[in-house]
Protein backbone atom coordinates (compact mmCIF):
# COMPACT_ATOMS: atom_id res chain seq x y z
CA UNK A 1 0.00 0.00 0.00
CA UNK A 2 1.45 3.34 -1.02
CA UNK A 3 1.97 5.66 1.65
CA UNK A 4 1.38 8.68 -0.04
CA UNK A 5 -2.87 9.69 -0.40
CA UNK A 6 -4.28 9.57 -3.80
CA UNK A 7 -7.14 11.20 -2.54
CA UNK A 8 -7.31 14.01 0.18
CA UNK A 9 -9.69 16.43 0.99
CA UNK A 10 -9.01 19.34 3.26
CA UNK A 11 -11.62 21.86 4.38
CA UNK A 12 -14.46 21.09 2.14
CA UNK A 13 -17.46 22.93 2.50
CA UNK A 14 -20.96 22.31 0.63
CA UNK A 15 -23.64 24.22 1.66
CA UNK A 16 -27.25 24.63 0.53
CA UNK A 17 -29.09 27.96 0.00
CA UNK A 18 -32.19 27.30 0.27
CA UNK A 19 -35.52 29.54 1.20
CA UNK A 20 -35.19 28.54 4.99
CA UNK A 21 -31.52 29.61 5.13
CA UNK A 22 -27.91 28.32 4.35
CA UNK A 23 -27.29 24.59 5.01
CA UNK A 24 -24.25 24.08 6.08
CA UNK A 25 -23.96 19.97 5.17
CA UNK A 26 -20.50 19.61 5.00
CA UNK A 27 -18.59 22.40 7.17
CA UNK A 28 -14.48 22.19 6.98
CA UNK A 29 -14.38 17.95 6.07
CA UNK A 30 -10.84 16.68 6.03
CA UNK A 31 -10.09 13.15 4.50
CA UNK A 32 -7.52 10.65 3.20
CA UNK A 33 -7.35 8.21 0.72
CA UNK A 34 -4.22 5.51 -0.04
CA UNK A 35 -4.05 3.37 -3.01
CA UNK A 36 -5.44 0.14 -1.72
CA UNK A 37 -7.11 0.92 1.34
CA UNK A 38 -10.68 1.06 2.55
CA UNK A 39 -11.65 4.09 4.45
CA UNK A 40 -14.88 4.12 6.25
CA UNK A 41 -16.92 7.65 6.51
CA UNK A 42 -19.64 6.90 9.41
CA UNK A 43 -21.69 8.54 10.98
CA UNK A 44 -26.19 9.39 11.66
CA UNK A 45 -27.99 10.28 8.50
CA UNK A 46 -27.84 14.09 7.59
CA UNK A 47 -23.65 13.95 9.00
CA UNK A 48 -22.83 15.10 5.56
CA UNK A 49 -21.38 11.85 4.11
CA UNK A 50 -23.33 11.50 1.21
CA UNK A 51 -22.91 15.44 -0.06
CA UNK A 52 -19.36 14.84 0.90
CA UNK A 53 -19.10 11.87 -1.80
CA UNK A 54 -21.20 14.34 -4.38
CA UNK A 55 -19.19 17.35 -3.33
CA UNK A 56 -15.97 14.53 -4.40
CA UNK A 57 -17.81 13.90 -7.76
CA UNK A 58 -18.98 17.36 -8.56
CA UNK A 59 -22.37 16.47 -8.91
CA UNK A 60 -23.43 18.27 -5.65
CA UNK A 61 -27.72 18.95 -6.84
CA UNK A 62 -29.21 22.19 -6.50
CA UNK A 63 -29.20 24.11 -4.48
CA UNK A 64 -25.84 22.82 -3.13
CA UNK A 65 -22.74 24.72 -3.96
CA UNK A 66 -18.84 23.86 -2.77
CA UNK A 67 -17.30 26.87 -1.45
CA UNK A 68 -14.83 26.04 0.03
CA UNK A 69 -11.45 23.57 0.56
CA UNK A 70 -9.52 21.31 -1.56
CA UNK A 71 -10.18 18.15 -3.03
CA UNK A 72 -7.25 17.08 -4.43
CA UNK A 73 -6.53 13.20 -6.79
CA UNK A 74 -3.71 12.18 -7.37
CA UNK A 75 -2.14 16.08 -7.34
CA UNK A 76 -4.68 17.76 -9.40
CA UNK A 77 -7.43 19.60 -7.79
CA UNK A 78 -10.59 19.03 -8.38
CA UNK A 79 -11.94 21.84 -7.67
CA UNK A 80 -9.90 23.77 -10.24
CA UNK A 81 -10.66 21.53 -13.09
CA UNK A 82 -13.58 22.43 -15.92
CA UNK A 83 -16.76 20.72 -16.16
CA UNK A 84 -15.36 18.84 -19.13
CA UNK A 85 -12.09 17.63 -17.66
CA UNK A 86 -14.17 16.32 -14.91
CA UNK A 87 -15.98 14.51 -17.08
CA UNK A 88 -12.55 12.37 -18.05
CA UNK A 89 -12.01 11.65 -14.59
CA UNK A 90 -15.56 10.86 -13.20
CA UNK A 91 -16.63 7.46 -13.78
CA UNK A 92 -13.12 6.49 -15.19
CA UNK A 93 -10.32 7.23 -12.37
CA UNK A 94 -13.20 8.06 -9.81
CA UNK A 95 -16.46 5.87 -9.58
CA UNK A 96 -19.67 6.08 -7.41
CA UNK A 97 -22.01 2.95 -5.96
CA UNK A 98 -24.85 4.76 -5.39
CA UNK A 99 -27.28 3.68 -2.48
CA UNK A 100 -29.81 2.66 -4.63
CA UNK A 101 -29.04 1.21 -7.97
CA UNK A 102 -32.95 1.60 -9.32
CA UNK A 103 -32.54 5.77 -9.15
CA UNK A 104 -29.73 5.67 -11.56
CA UNK A 105 -30.07 2.46 -13.88
CA UNK A 106 -32.04 4.16 -17.22
CA UNK A 107 -35.19 1.89 -17.40
CA UNK A 108 -35.76 2.17 -20.80
CA UNK A 109 -32.23 0.82 -21.93
CA UNK A 110 -31.08 -2.52 -21.20
CA UNK A 111 -28.39 -3.97 -19.01
CA UNK A 112 -25.71 -4.07 -21.68
CA UNK A 113 -26.53 -0.61 -23.36
CA UNK A 114 -25.53 1.02 -19.95
CA UNK A 115 -22.60 -1.04 -19.39
CA UNK A 116 -21.24 -0.24 -23.31
CA UNK A 117 -21.93 3.23 -22.72
CA UNK A 118 -20.07 3.71 -19.75
CA UNK A 119 -16.98 1.39 -21.24
CA UNK A 120 -16.88 3.33 -24.95
CA UNK A 121 -17.04 7.15 -23.65
CA UNK A 122 -13.77 6.49 -21.63
CA UNK A 123 -12.18 3.53 -23.99
CA UNK A 124 -11.51 3.79 -27.31
CA UNK A 125 -12.88 0.97 -28.45
CA UNK A 126 -15.42 -0.92 -30.58
CA UNK A 127 -19.10 -2.20 -29.54
CA UNK A 128 -18.12 -5.86 -29.96
CA UNK A 129 -15.06 -4.86 -27.06
CA UNK A 130 -16.99 -3.34 -24.81
CA UNK A 131 -20.03 -6.06 -25.32
CA UNK A 132 -17.59 -8.47 -24.34
CA UNK A 133 -16.45 -6.70 -21.24
CA UNK A 134 -19.69 -5.80 -19.92
CA UNK A 135 -20.28 -9.59 -20.16
CA UNK A 136 -17.33 -10.25 -18.04
CA UNK A 137 -18.08 -7.77 -15.91
CA UNK A 138 -21.32 -8.97 -14.54
CA UNK A 139 -19.45 -12.62 -14.30
CA UNK A 140 -16.83 -10.98 -12.08
CA UNK A 141 -19.32 -9.47 -9.97
CA UNK A 142 -21.10 -13.22 -9.42
CA UNK A 143 -23.97 -12.60 -11.65
CA UNK A 144 -24.73 -16.05 -13.03
CA UNK A 145 -25.85 -16.21 -16.78
CA UNK A 146 -24.65 -12.51 -17.97
CA UNK A 147 -25.48 -13.44 -21.24
CA UNK A 148 -28.71 -13.54 -20.97
CA UNK A 149 -28.22 -10.82 -18.19
CA UNK A 150 -26.89 -8.35 -20.54
CA UNK A 151 -30.35 -7.93 -22.31
CA UNK A 152 -32.45 -7.34 -19.52
CA UNK A 153 -33.81 -4.38 -18.13
CA UNK A 154 -33.28 -3.14 -14.80
CA UNK A 155 -37.16 -3.74 -13.93
CA UNK A 156 -37.05 -7.96 -14.86
CA UNK A 157 -34.15 -7.75 -12.30
CA UNK A 158 -33.76 -8.15 -8.26
CA UNK A 159 -32.47 -5.68 -5.82
CA UNK A 160 -29.51 -7.57 -5.07
CA UNK A 161 -28.13 -7.74 -8.98
CA UNK A 162 -29.07 -4.85 -9.60
CA UNK A 163 -26.59 -3.31 -6.80
CA UNK A 164 -23.82 -6.02 -8.51
CA UNK A 165 -24.54 -4.00 -11.74
CA UNK A 166 -24.28 -0.72 -10.27
CA UNK A 167 -20.74 -2.42 -8.71
CA UNK A 168 -19.95 -4.01 -12.33
CA UNK A 169 -20.42 -0.09 -13.52
CA UNK A 170 -18.01 1.44 -11.32
CA UNK A 171 -15.21 -1.17 -12.36
CA UNK A 172 -16.00 -0.75 -15.89
CA UNK A 173 -13.12 1.79 -16.48
CA UNK A 174 -10.69 0.22 -13.64
CA UNK A 175 -10.98 3.52 -11.60
CA UNK A 176 -8.66 4.20 -8.55
CA UNK A 177 -10.63 4.91 -6.41
CA UNK A 178 -14.55 3.58 -5.60
CA UNK A 179 -16.99 5.83 -3.72
CA UNK A 180 -19.55 3.31 -1.87
CA UNK A 181 -22.50 5.20 -0.93
CA UNK A 182 -24.35 2.85 1.76
CA UNK A 183 -24.66 0.46 -1.12
CA UNK A 184 -26.37 -2.29 1.12
CA UNK A 185 -29.14 -0.60 2.87
CA UNK A 186 -31.82 -1.20 0.42
CA UNK A 187 -31.05 -5.17 0.54
CA UNK A 188 -32.35 -7.87 3.14
CA UNK A 189 -29.32 -9.59 5.61
CA UNK A 190 -28.28 -11.92 3.38
CA UNK A 191 -27.75 -9.97 0.00
CA UNK A 192 -26.20 -7.76 2.14
CA UNK A 193 -22.81 -10.17 2.89
CA UNK A 194 -22.95 -11.60 -0.17
CA UNK A 195 -22.43 -7.95 -1.61
CA UNK A 196 -19.95 -6.91 1.40
CA UNK A 197 -18.03 -10.19 0.24
CA UNK A 198 -18.54 -8.69 -3.05
CA UNK A 199 -16.92 -5.46 -2.64
CA UNK A 200 -13.77 -7.40 -0.25
CA UNK A 201 -12.65 -9.41 -2.86
CA UNK A 202 -12.97 -6.89 -5.81
CA UNK A 203 -10.64 -4.71 -3.62
CA UNK A 204 -7.88 -6.99 -3.07
CA UNK A 205 -8.46 -8.12 -7.14
CA UNK A 206 -8.47 -4.28 -8.53
CA UNK A 207 -6.11 -3.10 -5.59
CA UNK A 208 -8.99 -0.21 -5.77
CA UNK A 209 -9.13 2.43 -3.30
CA UNK A 210 -12.78 2.99 -1.55
CA UNK A 211 -14.74 4.91 0.68
CA UNK A 212 -17.30 3.31 2.61
CA UNK A 213 -19.71 5.22 3.52
CA UNK A 214 -22.78 3.58 5.97
CA UNK A 215 -24.16 4.05 9.09
CA UNK A 216 -23.20 0.48 10.57
CA UNK A 217 -20.55 -0.04 13.45
CA UNK A 218 -20.40 -3.10 12.29
CA UNK A 219 -19.75 -3.01 8.13
CA UNK A 220 -16.75 -0.39 9.25
CA UNK A 221 -15.22 -3.53 11.40
CA UNK A 222 -15.95 -5.95 8.69
CA UNK A 223 -14.88 -3.90 5.52
CA UNK A 224 -12.16 -0.65 6.80
CA UNK A 225 -9.15 -0.30 7.17
CA UNK A 226 -9.64 3.09 8.51
CA UNK A 227 -12.31 4.85 9.82
CA UNK A 228 -13.70 8.71 10.12
CA UNK A 229 -16.77 9.64 12.24
CA UNK A 230 -18.48 12.56 11.60
CA UNK A 231 -21.31 14.58 13.28
CA UNK A 232 -23.49 17.61 11.66
CA UNK A 233 -20.92 18.21 8.89
CA UNK A 234 -17.64 17.82 10.69
CA UNK A 235 -15.11 14.92 11.35
CA UNK A 236 -15.28 13.72 14.91
CA UNK A 237 -12.18 11.76 14.82
CA UNK A 238 -9.62 9.51 12.28
CA UNK A 239 -8.13 6.29 13.18
CA UNK A 240 -7.70 3.06 12.01
CA UNK A 241 -10.17 0.79 12.46
CA UNK A 242 -8.74 -1.16 15.29
CA UNK A 243 -7.99 2.34 17.13
CA UNK A 244 -11.49 3.56 17.02
CA UNK A 245 -12.90 0.57 18.04
CA UNK A 246 -10.16 -0.09 21.09
CA UNK A 247 -9.67 3.19 22.51
CA UNK A 248 -12.23 5.90 21.03
CA UNK A 249 -11.24 9.22 21.63
CA UNK A 250 -14.26 11.38 20.63
CA UNK A 251 -17.43 11.17 23.02
CA UNK A 252 -19.78 10.30 19.68
CA UNK A 253 -17.69 7.58 18.77
CA UNK A 254 -18.21 6.02 21.92
CA UNK A 255 -21.75 6.68 21.81
CA UNK A 256 -21.87 4.98 18.18
CA UNK A 257 -20.11 2.27 19.49
CA UNK A 258 -22.56 1.41 22.72
CA UNK A 259 -25.47 1.86 20.38
CA UNK A 260 -24.60 -1.30 18.05
CA UNK A 261 -26.35 -4.04 19.79
CA UNK A 262 -24.36 -6.98 21.38
CA UNK A 263 -25.45 -11.03 21.25
CA UNK A 264 -23.03 -11.10 24.43
CA UNK A 265 -25.40 -8.28 26.05
CA UNK A 266 -28.64 -9.32 25.05
CA UNK A 267 -30.03 -8.78 28.53
CA UNK A 268 -29.39 -5.37 28.81
CA UNK A 269 -30.61 -1.80 27.20
CA UNK A 270 -29.77 -0.89 24.28
CA UNK A 271 -27.95 2.46 24.55
CA UNK A 272 -29.40 4.92 22.37
CA UNK A 273 -27.93 8.73 21.62
CA UNK A 274 -30.05 11.32 23.17
CA UNK A 275 -31.70 14.05 21.09
CA UNK A 276 -31.62 14.67 17.44
CA UNK A 277 -28.32 15.30 14.77
CA UNK A 278 -29.00 19.75 15.06
CA UNK A 279 -30.47 22.09 12.19
CA UNK A 280 -27.24 22.73 10.19
CA UNK A 281 -28.95 26.37 8.91
CA UNK A 282 -28.62 27.13 12.85
CA UNK A 283 -26.12 24.59 14.27
CA UNK A 284 -25.17 24.78 18.09
CA UNK A 285 -22.06 27.42 18.96
CA UNK A 286 -19.24 25.41 20.42
CA UNK A 287 -18.98 21.91 19.73
CA UNK A 288 -21.97 20.73 17.37
CA UNK A 289 -22.15 17.62 19.17
CA UNK A 290 -22.18 19.30 23.20
CA UNK A 291 -26.64 19.25 23.33
CA UNK A 292 -26.22 15.76 23.17
CA UNK A 293 -22.89 14.81 25.06
CA UNK A 294 -22.86 13.86 28.60
CA UNK A 295 -19.11 14.54 28.81
CA UNK A 296 -20.11 18.53 27.74
CA UNK A 297 -18.53 21.94 30.09
CA UNK A 298 -18.93 25.42 29.23
CA UNK A 299 -15.67 25.13 26.88
CA UNK A 300 -17.69 23.06 25.01
CA UNK A 301 -20.85 25.74 24.56
CA UNK A 302 -18.39 28.21 24.15
CA UNK A 303 -15.98 27.08 21.40
CA UNK A 304 -15.51 24.91 18.78
CA UNK A 305 -12.53 22.36 19.65
CA UNK A 306 -9.93 22.80 16.39
CA UNK A 307 -9.30 18.97 14.45
CA UNK A 308 -6.35 18.23 16.38
CA UNK A 309 -3.71 15.69 15.52
CA UNK A 310 -2.89 13.31 18.57
CA UNK A 311 -0.37 10.91 16.75
CA UNK A 312 0.03 7.90 15.14
CA UNK A 313 -2.00 9.33 11.98
CA UNK A 314 -4.93 10.31 14.66
CA UNK A 315 -7.34 13.00 14.42
CA UNK A 316 -9.84 14.04 17.11
CA UNK A 317 -12.27 17.05 17.14
CA UNK A 318 -12.86 17.32 21.12
CA UNK A 319 -11.56 19.72 24.15
CA UNK A 320 -11.72 16.91 26.38
CA UNK A 321 -9.92 13.83 24.90
CA UNK A 322 -7.12 13.96 26.84
CA UNK A 323 -9.03 13.48 30.35
CA UNK A 324 -11.98 11.26 28.96
CA UNK A 325 -11.64 7.33 29.51
CA UNK A 326 -13.97 6.40 26.67
CA UNK A 327 -15.73 2.99 26.84
CA UNK A 328 -14.46 0.77 23.63
CA UNK A 329 -16.01 -1.77 21.58
CA UNK A 330 -14.18 -4.49 23.09
CA UNK A 331 -15.73 -2.99 25.89
CA UNK A 332 -18.80 -3.12 25.21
Amino acid sequence: MSSDPILRVHGLKTYFYTFAGVVKAVDGIDLQVKKGETVGFVGESGSGKTVTAQSIMRIVPTPGKTIGGTIEFEGRDLLALTESEMQHIRGKEIAYIPQDPTTTLDPVYSVGNQLTEVIMRHQPVSKKYALAKAVELLHSVGIADPEIRINQYPHELSGGTKQRIAIARALSCNPSVILADEPTTALDVTIQAQILELLKDLKQKFNVAMVFITHDMGIVADTCDRVTVLYAGQVCETGTTEQVFENPKHPYTEALLSSVPSLALKKEKLSVIPGNVPNLIQPPSGCRFHPRCSYAKQVCIDKDPELESIGDGRLVHCHRWKELDLKSAVAS
